[in-house]
C-alpha cells in the first residue's frame, strides 16, 4: 500500500511551524535552505508541512544553516510522554 505524503505524520520529531518560522527569520526561502543543506526542495516542503519527519541529522543541518539551536525546531513533548516516576 502506498503512503500518502499529504497527510500529517505523527509523532514528528520536529515542530513544522518552528522550522518555517526559523527559516523566515533567517531570511531563507525553502529553495535556499534546501540548497544550503544539500537536500531537495520537496523534502524541506514536506518537513514544513508535517508530512515527513526530519531526521536528527537533518534537524542538525537545518538548525546550523538557520543559526538557531536545534531545540527550537524539535517537537515539544507532553508531560505524559516523559519519564514515568
Amino acid at each position: 500500500m502506498a503512503t500518502d505524503r499529504r497527510s500529517a505524520k505523527h509523532p514528528l520529531d520536529h515542530q513544522p511551524e518552528a522550522v518555517t518560522w526559523a527559516r523566515r527569520q533567517a531570511g531563507f526561502t525553502k529553495t535556499q535552505l534546501a540548497k544550503e543543506i544539500g537536500v531537495s526542495l520537496s523534502l524541506i516542503s514536506e518537513i514544513e508541512a508535517g508530512t515527513r519527519n526530519a531526521t536528527p541529522a537533518n534537524l542538525n543541518l537545518i538548525a546550523a544553516a538557520l543559526g538557531c539551536p536545534r531545540v527550537v525546531l524539535e517537537r515539544k513533548r507532553d508531560q505524559s510522554e516523559g519519564d514515568a516516576a
